[in-house]
């Protein structure tokens, strides 16, 4: 027992580790989701400063999303979706709330989004461990094929949705607020 592979408890340290690694981060970011539709007029009011338009429509899907694909990840379902959404999420407010604005947080930086999605990328390529959702129904849902599909699904669809509110919707009318 002199390596730390070679410990009979390594898999239970892992899956353990896993699930709360897991609802750790997705209850973190269900609670963002929370906080947005708590607050959907002043959330449109945010969206619409940074260009997402139309802003009523962008509040809602991010209070959506955030909840939705936090409960996924909490709950080690469908792990890749769940790291693809959060991924994506964490593209778009890099994209905005924290361009241009440095590295750390404490300025506005992107520091927290990139860590969240960095987590989600690895989360998709370990997969969600045993005491998962995924594993329950036998589904193996990890490795470099999930990793490179959620990466790539969430980055990409974060630019989209980064450049195609602004291209196709450039301003907020005053009505769409509510």
């Amino acid at each position: 027992m002199n390596e730390y592979w070679d410990d009979t408890h390594f898999v239970d340290y892992n899956n353990v580790g896993l699930l709360i690694l897991r609802v750790a981060l997705g209850a973190m970011l269900f609670y963002h989701g929370y906080t947005k539709a708590k607050s959907l007029e002043g959330t449109a009011r945010w969206f619409a400063s940074m260009g997402l338009h139309p802003s009523w429509l962008h509040a809602r899907m991010a209070a959506v999303t955030e909840m939705g694909f936090a409960t996924l990840l909490a709950a080690g379902l469908v792990n890749p979706l769940a790291c693809a959404g959060l991924i994506g999420l964490m593209t778009t407010a890099a994209l905005t709330d924290h361009k241009g604005k440095g590295f750390f947080i404490y300025n506005g930086g992107w520091e927290y989004v990139g860590i969240v999605g960095v987590t989600a990328a690895v989360l998709a390529l370990i997969g969600p461990g045993g005491l998962s959702l995924d594993r329950a129904f036998g589904w193996s849902l990890y490795g470099w094929p999930w990793f490179t599909l959620a990466s790539a699904l969430g980055v990409l669809s974060g630019i989209a949705l980064v450049v195609a509110s602004k291209r196709f919707f450039p301003t907020d009318r005053a009505s769409e607020a509510g």
